[in-house]
């Protein structure tokens, strides 16, 4: 199999809160903590170079398989993850699967 890509996306407006300290040195690391696991084989996090409206922040997740997404978010570890997103914004997380080419 194939690894497969999980985007997670932060969309607003230039002056929506994002802390990308806290997303970087705390939220990153308890993500990659609670989903190595079950199949999390990489993330990397991308920011747009200018202060506009849209995206703010782009995380590249790459998982084992799409039954290794499954395992992470239905795991008991991404509850803790998931109430982690208020510590750096009220943004909510939208999650795209990249469909290889």
């Amino acid at each position: 199999m194939n690894p497969v890509t999980l985007y997670v996306t932060y969309q607003g407006d230039q002056d929506a809160h994002f802390d990308r300290s806290y997303y970087a040195k705390k939220h990153l690391p308890l993500v990659k903590a609670s989903f190595t696991r079950y199949g999390l084989l990489s993330l990397s996090v991308f920011y747009p170079e200018m202060s506009q409206s849209g995206t703010i922040a782009i995380c590249e997740c790459v998982f084992r398989d799409d039954m290794a997404i499954s395992a992470a978010f239905d795991s008991p570890e991404a509850s803790a993850v998931m109430k982690d997103v208020v510590q750096f914004t009220r943004i909510v997380p939208v999650r795209l699967r990249a469909i290889p080419l």
